[in-house]
């Protein structure tokens, strides 16, 4: 991992936007992402491992969610990452680095519109639960519409 962490500052040196843990949970996210689409990460055949942008982007959205909850677009927005393209941009640079790889066909096209972070991650955010979130926003002052 040493190896890796050493691209990655390299990485940041010449695109100082994102944070070393935005790349950092790139690589979990994409790990959360081959596993969900039941992709076999030790096929030495790169279609047999490929993900798609969207699929990455849905494996993000996912694994956001369950890491962050709420807290997500906050998290994202400290790392440096306002919106999808910037996912891109993050993937991008790690394959340049020679720390992910891509098909002909991958470009950073794929991250474009694939959603709008704030829509995803707070406006259609929603607790899960058997409580009534509405009570402690109430105690706390706050309106939730």
């Amino acid at each position: 991992m040493t190896k890796a962490w050493n691209k990655i500052k390299e990485i940041i040196k010449k695109d100082p936007r994102y944070s070393p843990t935005a790349y950092q949970f790139v690589f979990e996210a994409l790990d959360y992402t081959t596993n969900m689409l039941g992709k076999d990460q030790h096929k030495t055949s790169d279609k047999d491992r490929h993900v798609t942008g969207k699929q990455l982007m849905e494996g993000i959205r996912q694994y956001a969610l369950k890491q962050f909850g709420f807290m997500a677009l906050t998290v994202f927005g400290q790392w440096g990452i306002k919106q999808d393209t910037d996912f891109g941009n993050v993937v991008f640079n790690l394959v340049e680095s020679g720390l992910m790889g891509k098909t002909e066909t991958d470009s950073k096209d794929d991250f474009k519109n694939t959603y709008d972070l704030k829509k995803v991650f707070d406006e259609e955010f929603k607790l899960d639960g058997k409580y009534d979130i509405r009570l402690s926003l109430n105690a706390l002052g706050i309106k939730k519409r």
